[in-house]
Order: C-alpha cells, then structure tokens, then sequence
C-alpha cells in the first residue's frame, strides 16, 4: 500500500472493532465472536480492507495469547497449580492422547500415512486457549467446575505444545518446504540456538532456561522493580513489565519453545510478589487490545476461496471435528464426575481448534510432515470451528440449559418443609452475608429459619445444626412452607440482583404483612427495591465504605465519639436520600440534578456537625484523648 499503509490499516482495524463489538454485545453475542465478525467482514473475501498483510498482524496479534497466559500466571499461586495437578494431567492428558489417537484413526482410514496421520492428530487435539477463556470470563463462567476443568485442560495443552514441536521433524515424510503460513515466528519455523547441540544438549539447555526464568524472577525480577518504583514514573513501570514479557517470548522460542508457557510460568513465579497488580494494571490493556486484534485477524484469515472451492467437505471436517472433540470432553467429564450442566459447558468450549494449529501447521509444512495441499483446507476448518466457538457457548446458555440443563438440579426437588421450631425470621440466601446475619442473631437468642438454592451449602449447614431449607425463596409454595404467613421479617441476602428482586415482588404480593430487609449491590436495584416498596434497603458497600472511613479518621487523631455522631449521621443522610432518588429514578435530568445537589447539602450537613461538635468539645467518649486499637492514647 501506499505511505499512509500502517495508519490505514490501523484505522481500518480500530473501526472495525469499535464498531462490530458493540453491536455484538447488544445482540448478547459476547465480545469474541463480534471481533471474529468484524474480521470476516473487513477481510480479502467480503469487503477487501485487509489483504495478505492480515497474516503478518496475525504474528504480532498472536502476542496477545502470551500476554493473558503470562497474567493468568499472576492470579495462580503455586499451591493452587498443585491442587489442579489431578485436573491437568488427568483431565489435560486423557483429552489430548485420546483426540489424537482417534483423529489419527480417521486419517489412516482416508489413507494418510501414519507419521501424517499421527502429526494431524496431535495439532487438531489442540484447543483455542484466547477464545475459550475470554469467552468464559466475559460470561462469568470461570469460577464453575466447567470453566476450572476447561482451564486445567487448556494449560495442559499449552505444556504439551513443546513435546509437539519436538516430536514433528521425527514424523517428516516429505522434502522440507520452505513456504509459511505465518512466516517465520521465531519459535517454530525460524533457527534456535540449541538445534546444533544433541539430544540431551537440548533437554538440558531447554531445562536451564525454564530454571532460569523461575530463578530469575524470585531473586532478579523484584529487586529490578523495586528500583524502577522509586523514579515513580509509572510509563517506566510499564516499560518494565512489557520488556519482561517480550524478553521471555524471545527467549522461549529462541529454544524452541511456546512463548505462551514461558511467560505463564514466570506469571505463576510472581504471583506472591508484592508488585503482582501493579504488573496486571500494566499490561491488561496491552492484552486486551491484542487479543481482540487476534480474534479479527483470525476471522480475517479464513479462507473462502479454500471454501468455495469445496464446501460441503470443508463443512463436514468442521462438523467432524467439533463433534469428535464433545464426545472425548463429554465422555471425560463423565468419567471425572462432572455434572451434566459442567460437561456440556466443558466439551462445547473445547471442541474446536487452537490457535497453535497455525503455527504447528507452519512449522510441520516447514518440516516435510504435511504437505500444502493438506494443510490448506485444516486451516480453514480449524479458523472456522475457532470461529463457532462463541456461537455455541451462546447457544448452551441461551437454548440448551434452560430445557436440559437443569437435570442434576431436578433429581433434588426442593424440600418438603416440615419447621421443627416456629421462627419469627426467614432468611433468604446463606452466602457470606446471608450467614453473618444469621450467626449475629443466633448469637442473640433470635432462630431463623434459611432458604438457599445449593444443596451442597444446606446439608452442610443442616448438620450443623442450622435449619436451612434447599429451594428457591422466590416460589411462593416454599415461602408459605418456611411459615411466611406467620413470621414477622424476611431478609433477602442472595448476591444475585435479579433474583433478589423476584423474592422481594413475591413476598410482597403474597405475604404484604411480612416485613423486608434486602441487601443490594448497587444504586439501580436499590431504586428497584425502594419501587417495589421495600424500605429496609441495605448497599453492600455503604456500612463497609463507612467503617473504613471511621477507622481512617480514628486513626488520624479524631476523637471516636466524634466520628460516631459523624458516621451516623453520613448514614441517615445517605439512607434518606436514596428514598428519595428513588422517586425520581426515571427522570435522568433530574436525578442527575438531585445528586448534585446531595453533594452539596451533605458537605453543609457536615460542616454544621462539625461545628456543633467544636462547642461541645469537652462532651464525648474522649474528651482528653482516645485510647487506639493499638493500645496508644491519641490526643
């Protein structure tokens, strides 16, 4: 292209992500599956912007992998890589050995040879580490046994890549090739600097260099910035941290190995260290903008020339492949003990192709394991099943698990209630907050009878003596057991808004004499609540954010009744207030206007106290000084 080439390009990618995302989130599409959208239409075969340069972006895209590997590292302390060991090598090995074997039998029946069949195996067992984990961590799937299993399989994969290079050259059939798909990567088809030693030279060099980096970032990495947080310049920080990730890239594939897990591990080696956040804060710009531009080069790259050409075949591998990958995960996640709602999560993230399959299709090409004429058309299936990824994961939450994936839950119905004692108080939800509330007023002599929806969480609790009840409060049979009808208070403590929500309109429909006391998340439910004409409205964080506050002054030399009468009064304030925004919650000019002016009258408020205060300074807990925490009398 002309002078202008690079801006152009950048400005085409930038507009493309700009907009398709958004749209694709509004449609609840998710993120990654518009990048892919947005790559398919600005590439070669729709609108033309992007052309062969596409795959040179798609090597430095391909640096947005290695960052979130090497961030994923940061949020992992060793002991928790211990604890998934059985997961990774378990779950990780059964998958990839028993896909290849499979795969490798379907290519000796169509009459490949085994060293080609065996190699196509290994690459297609693979799965897309950036469009798995961004797609379950934009859904909030993550935390589930789905999501965890996915990861432990996906880090497998990642550790196994490097045997994978190691094993290719051995399987070659063919005269060495000297063309690329992505071009020399630097750790696949370009020279390293131990393909001179022998065999063991290598293992030991490779050993050395995973040494090293572990060593390196105990006792090097920390005291380097440490010494770049004293400039206090926080571009040089930045500097710093993407020096550190780009170095151990080179290094990596400067002996053969996959950047991606060598920066996870230097990710895992710093996890305790005392700039772990200040390194996320960093680089998770860097990673995200990145990985989108991966998702679009990758919907730029599928070839539908290569399509056209055949595409009911090209259809048929795709759906071969995607269904040869559930079974294995469905029939892995069986044998490990998962539930039917976690296995269909777990084999439809996994079934597709990886994004390592470019660089190991590259790097055997190179190598005389495949030929040109193989590996084109597995490039398109494996961009295309990359490319339905999302499209099924969305398909699983909105269509699948509502009619199918509730069977685990419903071999537990909800439990017939028969009180052994009356309570005055039903408690909805026994999470962290649910059971504070409930263990303060068992304290006070005050039972309660619990409602919670994890049948784990109540046979736990129930042996402990609590009566918790499974079974979703929002059913007005289940609250009409619990003995709605005759107790006098209901607390609605489930950290999920719409459900709390749902319970609140329940019971304020059927049991209009119950009183209720709902803890929120956030201004809008608290509004919502307040409409449905709850009073007793609780923000999870105004009582923290207060206590914080109170402590703070404390400990800045304020006398504690002083910060009492001050803490009081914030908070009546703030509770007033959020009464009446509520009122005018609709109106976004107004509201807007009001919480300016609450702003305002409540600096008023507080200068008014202040100066009460000062008149009767010698009135209060601590007239002379208070006693600290830390035993210090403060003045």
């Amino acid at each position: 292209m002309d002078s202008g080439g690079f801006f152009f390009q950048a400005f085409v990618y930038l507009t493309a992500a700009v907009v398709s995302v958004p749209v694709a989130k509004k449609l609840g599409l998710g993120s990654v599956l518009g990048y892919l959208i947005a790559g398919i239409t600005i590439g070669p075969f729709v609108l033309g912007l992007v052309g062969s340069e596409g795959q040179s972006v798609m090597q430095f895209a391909e640096f947005g992998i290695i960052m979130m590997l090497f961030l994923i590292g940061l949020e992992l302390q060793p002991s928790m890589i211990w604890k998934l060991k059985g997961s990774i090598l378990g779950m990780g090995g059964a998958q990839v050995t028993a896909t290849a074997l499979l795969l490798m039998a379907i290519a000796l029946f169509f009459g490949l040879q085994w060293q080609t069949a065996l190699a196509l195996g290994l690459v297609l067992a693979l799965s897309s580490t950036a469009i798995v984990l961004q797609t379950l961590h934009e859904k909030g799937l993550m935390q589930t046994d789905g999501g965890q299993n996915s990861f432990s399989v996906l880090l497998f994969q990642d550790i196994a890549i490097i045997p994978i290079l190691a094993i290719l050259p051995l399987l070659a059939t063919a005269q060495a090739s000297s063309s690329s798909i992505h071009g020399d990567d630097g750790h696949a088809g370009g020279s390293t600097w131990i393909e001179e030693l022998p065999l063991w030279g290598q293992t030991t060099a490779v050993l050395g260099v995973v040494a090293g980096i572990i060593l390196a970032g105990k006792y090097l990495i920390n005291p380097s910035f440490r010494l770049i947080a004293k400039t206090r310049l926080r571009e040089l920080f930045t500097a710093a941290a993407l020096l550190l990730v780009i170095s151990i890239t080179i290094l990596m594939g400067k002996v053969g190995l996959s950047p991606a897990l060598g920066t996870f591990i230097a990710g895992v080696v710093l996890a305790q260290s005392e700039y772990r956040h200040e390194l996320e804060t960093n680089i998770e710009p860097f990673k995200g903008l990145l990985l989108g531009l991966f998702f679009i080069s990758v919907g730029a790259s599928i070839d539908f020339d290569v399509i056209a050409a055949n595409p009911a075949l090209i259809l048929q591998m795709v759906a071969a492949l995607l269904l040869l990958k559930f079974f294995v995960l469905a029939g892995i996640g069986r044998i490990f003990g998962m539930s039917f709602d976690n296995i269909l999560l777990f084999a439809l993230a996994l079934a597709e192709g990886g994004e390592f399959a470019f660089v190991l299709f590259s790097f055997g090409l190179n190598n005389g394991v495949f030929e040109a004429s193989l590996v084109n058309p597995l490039i398109a299936v494996v961009a295309l099943s990359m490319a339905m990824t999302p499209l099924l994961v969305l398909l699983n939450e909105k269509l699948v698990q509502p009619r199918f994936g509730t069977m685990e839950k419903e071999k537990k119905s909800p439990d017939t209630i028969d009180l052994d004692r009356k309570s005055s108080v039903i408690i909805a939800g026994f999470g962290m907050v649910g059971s504070t509330v409930g263990r303060f007023m068992q304290a006070n002599d005050e039972e309660a009878t619990y409602l919670d929806t994890d049948p784990d969480n109540v046979d736990l609790l129930r042996k402990m003596g609590f009566q918790v009840f499974y079974g979703d409060a929002s059913r007005t049979d289940l609250l009409q057991a619990a003995g709605a009808a005759e107790a006098e208070l209901l607390v609605i403590a489930v950290g999920n808004a719409a459900k709390a929500l749902e319970i609140a309109g329940t019971a304020r429909k059927y049991f209009p004499h119950l009183e209720i006391i709902a803890r929120t998340s956030d201004w809008e439910e608290s509004y919502e609540m307040i409409g449905m004409g709850v009073k007793n409205v609780y923000l999870d964080t105004l009582d923290v954010a207060l206590r914080m506050g109170g402590d703070a002054l404390g400990r800045l030399g304020h006398r504690r009744y002083h910060v009492s009468r001050a803490m009081k009064t914030f908070r009546r304030y703030e509770e007033r207030h959020l009464h009446e925004l509520a009122e005018i919650r609709h109106d976004k000019k107004e509201l807007m206007r009001a919480t300016k002016l609450r702003i305002e009258d409540l600096e008023q408020l507080m200068l008014k106290e202040k100066e009460g205060l000062h008149k009767d300074k010698d009135l209060g807990w601590d007239a002379s000084g208070h006693i600290a925490d830390d035993g210090h009398m403060r003045s």
